[in-house]
């Protein structure tokens, strides 16, 4: 890679060339588990039959079109994203890069309401680029809720400081996403009261559910933990399988609002047939074979083995997650050398310093087998520490 920008941490010494199910394999012909789902990407897992058959014939008819011509495939997957999201009517618009979703989202909140601030909660990743990216401080406000795990559980207090000091009528929307950075999942009841002042306020709901939909977490989408009733589902990763396409849909009186108000937004792959033809099989395919369901059951059994695993090792300080959107908070260990040393012995995990955690969001077709093997082969990188 002597000729590709280093600008995402380490590179490992290793070509990875062919995908299959959850393995990927080397060119010299070693097979990895792969924990990751490549960046959290491949639901179905790598080079599923059904996603590759769709491709090749859509590649067949017409993979491209300009912004004023319609292709049916488009219409199809845009009617499929508004049922999954439980919207009776509405509106999507199909692009390239969860970042981009969004930074689209945000963008049309600010436009639709016209209040100067944003809500999000501290911890969030939301994308990579623009508003959602920067966060400056003239256009978000960050709630730091790390005081809010010591709380009630049963709902924010009525005499609530930090819920006193956040200014209602300047934040136009409250983008909510759980937990998908450092996996951290926010209390209920701090997600239901935040919601319902913003909406008070005539405020608008917007789920980034880039990481956290189509079956992450055991549910079809992140939000239904929280009982919330969005306004604006960005949506990502698995909406592809690992081809780049994202999407945002919308209720109805948001995208009529845009509508009217002649609101223009183009780029190059907007609403791309070969894309929508992905998301078809994909969100088809989730539904049919039952794998949000067995996200949840596997999920389940892959957390308590990690919690087994905790009580063995000190080092592991905690663990959390919901689904096969899980992750371990380490201690002092050294986390690059544990990470290394995974790969080593053939198993493809996640990986954020600033936080010290090693994630685990495996495609939703993990077998037992594979976590088992993974899970002692943790055990045993542990214990030589």
């Amino acid at each position: 890679m002597e000729h590709i920008l280093r600008c995402f941490g380490d590179i490992y010494n290793v070509s990875v060339v062919r995908g299959e199910g959850c393995y990927v394999y080397d060119d010299q012909g070693n097979k990895y588990v792969d924990f990751e789902a490549g960046v959290w990407s491949a639901a179905l897992g790598h080079s599923h039959p059904g996603v590759n058959e769709t491709l090749y014939k859509q590649v067949d008819q017409i993979m491209h079109l300009g912004y004023r011509y319609q292709n049916p495939i488009v219409e199809e997957a845009a009617r499929m994203l508004l049922e999954a999201v439980n919207f009776d009517s509405g509106k999507c618009i199909f692009l390239s890069s969860g970042s981009e979703a969004v930074e689209f989202a945000v963008q049309i909140t600010r436009r639709i309401t016209k209040r100067p601030l944003l809500l999000t909660l501290s911890g969030a990743y939301l994308g990579a680029f623009g508003s959602a990216g920067k966060r400056d401080a003239e256009e978000w406000h960050v709630f730091d809720w790390s005081k809010c795990h010591t709380c009630s559980t049963t709902g924010c207090r009525p005499d609530c400081k930090l819920m006193a000091d956040l200014p209602f009528d300047q934040i136009g929307g409250f983008v909510m996403e759980a937990g998908s950075n450092w996996v951290r999942m926010p209390p209920k009841h701090l997600i239901q009261t935040l919601e319902s002042r913003v909406k008070e306020e005539g405020g608008l709901i917007v789920a980034n559910e880039i990481t956290t939909g189509l079956g992450r977490t055991g549910s079809w989408f992140g939000y239904e933990h929280y009982c919330l009733q969005p306004d604006i589902v960005a949506v990502g990763k698995h909406l592809g399988n690992g081809y780049p396409v994202s999407a945002v849909v919308m209720k109805e009186h948001s995208g009529l609002y845009l509508e009217g108000d002649s609101f223009r937004y183009a780029q190059s792959h907007q609403n791309d047939a070969l894309g929508c033809a992905v998301v078809t099989t994909v969100v088809r395919t989730l539904g049919e074979v039952g794998l949000v369901q067995r996200s949840k059951e596997v999920g389940q059994i892959f957390k308590e083995k990690l919690i087994e695993l905790q009580h063995q090792h000190k080092c592991i300080k905690e663990v959390r997650g919901l689904g096969l959107m899980l992750a371990i908070e380490l201690q002092h260990c050294e986390l690059s050398a544990i990470h290394r040393e995974l790969f080593s012995k053939g198993y493809l995990v996640g990986i954020s310093a600033l936080a010290n955690l090693l994630r685990f969001f495996p495609p939703l077709t993990i077998s037992i087998e594979d976590i088992d093997g993974m899970i002692n082969a943790l055990g045993a990188v542990l214990s030589s520490r």
